[in-house]
């Protein structure tokens, strides 16, 4: 197919840009919702999850349906195109392009009614699928389609898109669950799209507005056209592409406009509410897991699979799992597998009957084995089992985006073919066969129950032969999978990706109609040009091709990626996982304001266009890009939940201490950056120092002066602080069992240690128990508040101290142990990012242990005892784990040592962030948001629970979050182990 000609609606250039200021200061007029015309937030939303990038005029945050209105009256007037956005997760280039954005997920997001005897719910459009889920859910109700990206996903977005997902095998896609739409056309005026019979459709045929047009020309289209339609369409079912005008010629349904316009890509209208059809919940679930030495094993499994009535089949390959095992909050699935499996398949039965369920899944054990196919079955049946599973198969896209180096990613763009699964073990091995005749690498993922495999091969678009090879395989894959009467979209649309191929893949008779349904829908071409028909070549726009070259930037920290900063920035591919809500850590800011600037990919995306400006260093000092950064909490979250591992804790240190350079360091930085210096004192005049924080004329002054809110308590200095109390232990304290473990360290931390001492005597007094020599090391600072504060020279001295310190004072290959996950990870986290070429830091960072690990190998041991009646049995301990401890090293450690508490019945809460993340908390302008951030899962969670309750958290600021935003004391672990010894332990000074 040859591109789009010069006369074509999708080949005219954007108007200029004069008029762009009256058209911002009309909409900020006439809409109630947020408008931004910046740079900034253009760039943000220049962007999604495709290859592709296109920075838009202006970006609209509508608040109601008025809005929408408004937007599309000023977008008219003024020539500009608009399209609607909810996550911005498209593979395919939907959601880009340069007219006026709306962002229809940050307001427009309410569950207005769910209807459980109608099954059925109404919805904004920006309504995420799993926040619907959760509404649906007390009613054992639940929306049918499953995508990976539930937790983001808008179900306006769904309906752009006709999403579908791995339950599609039997809940269908997104358009078997419209019942009807509320949309605003391309003149703002409004229509309610919804089966109607022929009297009503002759009524509304005869309305003098866009919607009396629409009932009027469209039946006539459809009457000319009925032979292409008739034969036009790919035969599979499974289809996301086009115009749906095969829904309308059906003669044994109603005619349907709301059904129409899903898979539309907002090419047509905007749908501003819908209502949905529900599915019962199934009450039960199992899954056989096969591995395999081939994925051509696993594909030519699935139809033994199919024959055995499943909910799903689904396919993951060795890059992915490979890809998982690296990542900690994946790393769960490697332990439920056997062997080194190149592939699993993932097969599905859900129902009500587990008996039934359980029969099934033996089923296909057997036939499997019959056949020959795999040489493992896992039967996963627990919901820790499945959650592992489900876990990795959401997180595959993420995962697989992980595999790629510099421009060099796997690319959407052949991923969303699907044919009948009786052919596609045939269709994968030519599949494969044009890959490999091209050089081409990829992951291999998806749904075998349906023929769809999500294939993305690699390609470098940075590199002109690497683009013409993409197309190339392009439309070799296009012909391959008409030749097997599949289709060349299954659930993530045309886009900019599909769409130049339509008139090749529909034949030019229904292919012309199509473009006449779109100039009856949108007769000035405003509605999303460019998407399903008059498309630009797959080859424009292209993200990467776009991107200047990094300007050379000298940084503090080391980021051992291709590109440096920027690469480490450019890392984000916009799978947007950062702006879920109701579970997991990232984004705590964004879960709190659900502004798209403050998620870990707006925070990226801003730092990829700073620095790709001519002078980075410059554009880092810039106040708009800095106001992006300021909520990021550096709770380091996302650099264990981002399946990418972007580190937006890194980037904003760094992009932080280049501010410092242009503007100079602000006080209150300097004071929360020497904040071992400022404990040490404030113990040293204990009870002096705590008058500051109950004074208030003194907390208004620190206000004024430092901007430390006089809402937030502060921290009480001890005056017999834990050096103090280690120097008196060891003089006076009766000998402990002999030390035959050797010697571990344990670091005197800048917070506990002088506001919490008790915490790291009984850590020592349990180790001692143990049979460690214990050595205290108070002389040094980790440099985790200076580095907070982008204060990273400053960091790197103390870094290169203490890690000299440690390495030249202790035994070699011994332990370094402590009780503050913030100070202890920096050791083996940042230290390395600072100073990574430096032979003592890499020893220190190889030898830092949690405490918990030792406490649980001298349990194991019988080296410590815990008492059998430490707690009555079934005493509940709620646990809180640290967000540092979480991205490092994972929290199952601490988990597993409360469980050996004797009676201890430990349950962890999926709080995320407690929202104090250190000195941010202490920060007037982020007080507020730091108790939202607490409001949103942890909060509640402690409030639920009876006074008997022990709360438990490993991190002080935790600690003080808690108590400020409950009124409830939260205990550190090793303080209820050592409560539990079975022993009494030698008396402790516990000044």
């Amino acid at each position: 197919m040859t591109p789009p000609t010069a006369d074509t609606p999708s080949a005219r250039q954007p108007a200029a840009a004069p008029a762009d200021r009256d058209l911002e200061q009309r909409l900020r007029r006439d809409l109630d919702g947020d408008v931004a015309f910046d740079d900034y937030t253009r760039h943000l939303f220049s962007r999604d999850a495709s290859m592709y990038a296109i920075t838009p005029r202006g970006v609209v945050f509508p608040r109601h349906s008025g809005d929408i209105e408004a937007a599309v009256a000023a977008a008219a007037a003024y020539g500009v195109p608009l399209l609607a956005r909810g996550a911005g997760t498209s593979l395919a280039g939907q959601t880009v392009g340069p007219g006026l954005v709306l962002d229809l997920s940050r307001h427009m997001n309410r569950v207005l009614e769910v209807d459980p005897e109608g099954r059925t719910a109404l919805v904004e459009s920006g309504v995420v699928q799993d926040q619907l889920n959760r509404a649906a859910a007390p009613h054992g109700l639940m929306f049918g389609p499953d995508t990976s990206t539930s937790s983001r996903a808008t179900i306006g977005g769904m309906i752009g898109n006709n999403s579908a997902g791995s339950g599609s095998l039997r809940y269908g896609m997104t358009i078997d669950h419209v019942r009807a739409l509320d949309v605003v056309l391309s003149d703002a005026s409004t229509a309610r799209l919804e089966p109607v019979d022929e009297t009503e459709r002759k009524r509304r045929a005869d309305l003098p507005t866009l919607e009396g047009r629409l009932y009027r020309e469209l039946p006539e289209l459809v009457r000319t056209n009925a032979a292409a339609i008739a034969e036009g369409f790919p035969r599979f079912w499974r289809r996301a592409c086009g115009y749906r005008l095969d829904r309308l010629a059906r003669d044994d349904v109603p005619f349907d406009l709301a059904k129409f316009v899903v898979g539309s890509e907002g090419t047509l209208a905007i749908a501003s509410r819908a209502l949905v059809d529900l599915v019962p919940r199934p009450r039960r679930t199992v899954i056989a897991v096969g591995h395999f030495t081939s994925v051509a094993g696993a594909i030519e499994a699935t139809e033994s699979a199919l024959s055995c009535d499943p909910a799903a089949v689904e396919l993951m390959d060795r890059t992915i799992l490979d890809l998982s095992r690296q990542k900690i909050e994946y790393a769960s699935l490697g332990a439920l597998l056997e062997g080194d499996p190149e592939a699993l398949l993932f097969v599905s039965f859900t129902g009500e009957d587990e008996t039934e369920l359980h029969d099934q899944m033996r089923q296909l054990t057997t036939l499997w084995k019959r056949h020959g196919h795999g040489y493992h079955t896992l039967q996963a049946v627990t919901p820790a089992q499945q959650g592992a599973l489900l876990k990795v198969r959401k997180a595959g896209l993420g995962l697989l985006m992980a595999a790629g180096e510099g421009t060099r990613r796997p690319l959407a763009f052949v991923e969303d073919t699907a044919v009948d699964p009786a052919h596609l073990a045939a269709y994968t091995r030519r599949f494969k066969e044009i890959l490999d005749g091209h050089g081409l690498t990829a992951g291999f993922y998806g749904h075998c129950s349906v023929g769809c495999l999500h294939i993305r091969p690699f390609i470098d678009l940075a590199d002109p032969a690497q683009v013409a090879t993409m197309r190339t395989v392009a439309e070799l894959i296009k012909d391959l999978v008409t030749e097997y009467g599949g289709v060349n979209s299954s659930e993530h649309g045309d886009g900019l990706a599909r769409s130049e191929f339509n008139r090749e893949i529909f034949g030019d008779t229904l292919y012309e109609a199509m473009r006449q349904v779109k100039r009856i829908f949108d007769p000035h071409d405003l509605m999303n040009p460019g998407k399903i028909v008059d498309a630009p070549a797959m080859t424009d726009h292209l993200r990467d091709a776009a991107l200047p070259p990094a300007p050379e930037l000298r940084t503090r920290l080391a980021f051992d990626v291709v590109g440096g900063m920027r690469g480490a920035a450019d890392r984000c591919m916009n799978i947007g996982l950062c702006r879920k809500s109701g579970s997991g850590v990232m984004c705590p800011s964004y879960m709190a304001t659900r502004n798209e600037e403050d998620s870990t990919r707006g925070r990226a995306g801003a730092l990829v266009k700073a620095l790709s400006e001519p002078d980075p260093r410059k554009a880092l000092g810039d106040e708009r890009l800095h106001e992006v950064l300021d909520l990021c909490l550096m709770c380091k979250a996302c650099k264990s939940e981002c399946p990418l591992g972007v580190d937006m804790a890194s980037l904003k240190a760094e992009a932080l201490s280049h501010h410092h350079d242009l503007h100079g360091v602000p006080l209150r930085s300097r004071i929360f950056g020497s904040i071992r210096f400022l404990n040490r004192l404030g113990s040293a005049t204990a009870p002096l120092s705590n008058l500051p924080g109950t004074l208030r004329p003194l907390r208004l002054l620190m206000g004024r002066l430092l901007g430390i809110t006089p809402a937030r308590p502060l921290p009480r200095f001890a005056r017999r602080n834990l050096v103090r109390w280690f120097r008196r232990h060891r003089a006076g304290a009766a000998p402990h069992r002999p030390a035959t473990q050797g010697v571990v360290t344990y670091l005197a931390d800048s917070f506990t240690t002088y506001t919490e001492p008790t915490i790291g005597s009984a850590a020592i007094e349990l180790l001692e128990h143990a049979g460690w020599e214990v050595r205290l090391e108070n002389r040094g600072c980790c440099g985790r508040s200076s580095l907070s504060k982008g204060l990273i020279d400053d960091a790197n001295e103390k870094a290169f101290k203490l890690a000299h310190l440690l390495a030249e004072t202790t035994p070699a290959g011994s332990p370094v142990v402590g009780c503050e996950p913030s100070c202890l990870m920096t050791l083996r986290d940042e230290h390395l990012a600072m100073l990574p070429n430096d032979t003592a830091v890499q020893d220190v960072a190889g030898r830092v242990r949690q405490v918990e690990e030792l406490l649980i190998e001298a349990l194991d041991d019988g080296r410590l005892r815990l008492s059998e009646d430490a707690w009555p049995a079934g005493k509940r301990l709620l646990y809180h784990g640290h967000c540092h401890q979480k991205a490092e090293v994972g929290t199952a450690a601490t988990v597993e040592l409360l469980r050996r508490i004797p009676g201890a019945d430990v349950v962890e809460v999926d709080a995320g962030c407690c929202g104090m993340a250190g000195s941010f908390g202490f920060e007037a302008e982020h007080y507020d948001l730091s108790m939202q951030v607490g409001a949103d899962r942890l909060f509640p969670a402690i409030e639920a629970e009876p006074d008997e309750t022990v709360i438990v958290a490993t991190g002080v600021s935790c600690r003080q979050q808690i108590f400020h935003g409950t009124r409830r004391d939260a205990w550190h672990p090793v303080q209820l182990v050592h409560e539990a010894l079975a022993a009494p332990a030698p008396p402790a000074d516990r000044g």
